[in-house]
């Protein structure tokens, strides 16, 4: 039975903010989609018709705020620096606004520290890693899967990740800023090819 006074779920934001009360609760690991089904007032189908997995919620619309990544890398002039270049739109791709970063932590701290979601953290991880070398193999004239992007690709990815960790273990640290100096710390000791 849906918890007393509460309405029948009818969006995924809707049901993703009853899934992390449960998360809270229960811990993601003792909740199952039963658990939120019940609590939503909605039928298992219609769980999968919002997320594919209980996997998936932590991580909101996050192909669509790929899809914005790439429009944003699209959009650059391609006369600025590459690492200027991926350093702005990671950035970008993480801003959050202020009235949305207690979720937001609430949201990392379970994509980065539940060992439950490390596997399928991997492919959304992998999916983020892919629009980054798509851009330097762009930049670059040379393959998507050829090494330059990729190392790139992984490295942004571990700085984020880093910049991640230390903002969720001192929240009085800004997200935005973190990542930038993240960013130009990796970019002030690589030298990428052709002078770019």
């Amino acid at each position: 039975m849906p918890r007393a006074g509460r309405r029948n779920i009818t969006s995924a934001a809707e049901l993703e903010e009853t899934a992390f009360e449960l998360f809270d609760e229960h811990g993601f690991e003792h909740t199952t989609i039963a658990d939120i089904t019940a609590a939503a007032g909605i039928a298992r189908r219609t769980f999968f018709h919002y997320f594919p997995s209980k996997n998936d919620i932590p991580w909101g619309d996050f192909d669509a705020g790929l899809e914005r990544m790439r429009a944003e890398f699209r959009a650059l002039p391609r006369d600025l620096p590459l690492l200027d270049a991926v350093r702005h739109c990671v950035v970008e791709f993480n801003r959050v606004p202020d009235e949305q970063l207690a979720g937001h932590r609430r949201r990392m701290r379970l994509i980065l520290g539940v060992p439950a979601l490390q596997a399928h953290s991997t492919l959304r991880f992998q999916s983020w890693r892919e629009v980054v070398a798509e851009f330097v193999a762009d930049r670059l004239n040379v393959p998507q899967d050829s090494l330059t992007p990729q190392t790139i690709a992984h490295a942004t990815l571990g700085v984020a990740v880093a910049a991640y960790h230390q903002w969720l273990a001192r929240p009085e640290l800004e997200l935005s800023q973190l990542l930038d100096t993240a960013m130009r710390e990796l970019a002030a000791h690589a030298s990428p090819p052709n002078g770019q």
